[in-house]
């Protein structure tokens, strides 16, 4: 019996198959992020900008997502509004990302709907805490 809830216990740790967008205009953060992500077993989609997100969102159907808040064309805020405003999408947990720890920050991200704010630089267990927490792995 011990060996079953190992296995399972396993199983969570490696997040094996959920779908994990993470959109950032920084190749670093995109590249650093796909590498944890898929060595814990996810599948990891990338978007350097909102626009580009929005029009993978509806192919890749990810399990969550993280998106930076300073991009330019759309900013993390309005690629957040968006997604929650969809009626398909609305449910799938955002999590903003920033290099700056303002409480305004926090604050207008959940106004828009995202569920938490990491600060960047975030650390694996941030990372894969987050997954765990919101993408129910």
């Amino acid at each position: 019996m011990g060996e079953a809830v190992e296995t399972a216990s396993t199983r969570q740790d490696t997040l094996e198959g959920l779908r994990v967008m993470i959109i950032d205009d920084s190749k670093t953060i995109r590249r650093t992020a796909e590498t944890l992500l898929k060595k814990a077993g996810c599948e990891v989609i990338t978007a350097n900008d909102g626009f580009e997100a929005l029009a993978k969102i509806a192919d890749h159907k990810p399990d969550i997502i993280f998106v930076d808040i300073m991009m330019p064309r759309l900013d993390g805020y309005q690629t957040c509004a968006l997604i929650k405003h969809n009626r398909a999408f609305r449910d799938t947990p955002v999590i903003m990302l920033s290099s700056k720890d303002g409480l305004f920050d926090r604050a207008r991200g959940r106004i828009v709907g995202s569920e938490r704010y990491l600060t960047k630089p975030f650390s694996k267990e941030e990372l894969l805490g987050a997954i765990r927490e919101y993408a129910g792995g």
